[in-house]
């Protein structure tokens, strides 16, 4: 395909969009809810199809060798589609997002103002080897009253285009104009160039996938961007905390799916228990075969801990691999995550009353936690059935997105003949 084709055809896929999410905006909240309970019944029917499409991506894996971290991260399995299914209705079941009245102020001339929640209208989507997006994102925007335009990876180019096949047959038989939900049908990168300056149709993108994906994405789009670069996560260990309990959030943290963006990346522990903790915590992680790298005082108790380089401490490492370091006190842990980080997902484990509360009003972070995993930073775990990403930003969104972040505001005033 020529890129003036591909030109048009995005061009056309902006019109359906548009018009499909005029229609969306005004749609009542049980028809919507409606539609996805529909969506998600058509998942389950069709999973067949949907298996034999997936199955064509994790062939075309296994052959260009790709790691198995990542082909899992790519396979459907029933489960995964029962779950794609449950995670729509529960989207569905939620309070609707559009029409809140958030504020309301009638002025002295009269003048009654209140601002609402509306659609954003249009919303991108640029995602890579994972299919159950393509669902997720589809049911938070329909939610939310947004068409969406779906762009994949290459990798899972077969089961995106089933899914969102699926998704969008659903609609039209639900009487929404087609267009809801949409798939960009071509792998080459230069299709993503020119959806990002579609600002004539799309209102809003959200990349979800690897740092070099969204930075390319926030340089390129001339729309505004959702995003989150990456997921450097930390847990500091406190002076006094629950030990057994330390260990065993540690080990869900980094080892339950490591190449997550909401797993742990480094380890600070008060200098004041290392010599207690070290041996017990490396002991149960390099039991799951992870790999340590640690500050000087931390590799002095440790055999086989790695000496780590300054580089450790900001890495995304997405693997069976932590940084650790000794930490003088909570307030130290907070200047170091605040440095490293990437205001994702940080926590303190402690029975200090005075210094969780120094660590939760300090650390820069949108999820902050006390006492447990930052593995539950996802939109299920939230309460949001399914999730459109988590936002590192401060504007417009932060943490998990559900519905109620892909709505925007207008203000709606009503007067009685007054003029200025």
């Amino acid at each position: 395909m020529t890129s003036d084709e591909m030109i048009r055809t995005l061009e056309f896929m902006g019109k359906k969009a548009r018009r499909a999410s005029a229609a969306l905006a005004v749609l009542p909240p049980d028809a919507k809810s409606g539609c996805l309970i529909a969506m998600a019944d058509a998942l389950l029917a069709r999973n067949k199809e949907i298996a034999a499409a997936n199955e064509k991506d994790i062939a075309a894996a296994r052959a260009n060798g790709m790691d198995a971290a990542k082909i899992d991260r790519l396979m459907l399995s029933d489960a995964r589609i029962a779950a794609m299914a449950d995670g729509l209705r529960q989207v569905a079941g939620q309070n609707d997002p559009v029409g809140r009245v958030l504020s309301e102020n009638i002025r002295p001339n009269g003048l009654k103002i209140t601002k609402i929640s509306v659609p954003f209208g249009v919303i991108g989507i640029i995602y890579e080897a994972r299919p159950n997006v393509t669902a997720d994102a589809a049911g938070i925007c329909i939610k939310a009253g947004n068409a969406v335009i779906l762009r994949g990876g290459k990798e899972a180019f077969h089961s995106n285009s089933m899914i969102a096949a699926i998704l969008n047959d659903s609609a039209a038989k639900c009487g929404l104009p087609d267009g809801v939900v949409q798939l960009i049908p071509w792998t080459e990168r230069e299709a993503v160039k020119y959806m990002l300056k579609m600002d004539k149709y799309i209102d809003l993108v959200i990349p979800r996938g690897g740092e070099g994906l969204i930075r390319t994405v926030v340089a390129e789009a001339t729309m505004p961007v959702l995003k989150h670069y990456k997921g450097v996560c930390h847990l500091f260990v406190d002076a006094r905390c629950d030990m057994d309990k330390a260990v065993n959030i540690i080990v869900n943290a980094k080892c339950s799916r490591p190449a997550v963006c909401n797993a742990l990346e480094t380890l600070l522990i008060d200098r004041s228990i290392l010599p207690e903790f070290a041996p017990a915590i490396a002991s149960a992680l390099q039991a799951k075969g992870v790999e340590l790298r640690g500050d000087a005082e931390f590799c002095s108790l440790v055999p086989g801990a790695v000496k780590a380089v300054e580089e450790d401490y900001s890495a995304e490492y997405l693997a069976l691999i932590l940084a650790v370091k000794t930490v003088e006190d909570v307030d130290a842990a907070v200047e170091h995550i605040n440095l490293y980080g990437s205001r994702h997902s940080d926590g303190i484990i402690s029975t200090i009353p005075e210094n969780i509360a120094y660590f939760t009003g300090n650390v820069d972070s949108s999820t902050v936690y006390v006492n447990a995993s930052t593995r539950f930073t996802d939109g299920g775990e939230f309460g949001m059935g399914a999730e459109i990403g988590i936002s590192t930003d401060k504007l417009h969104a932060r943490g998990p997105m559900g519905a109620d972040e892909l709505t925007t505001y207008k203000y709606i005033v009503y007067g009685d003949g007054q003029v200025r």
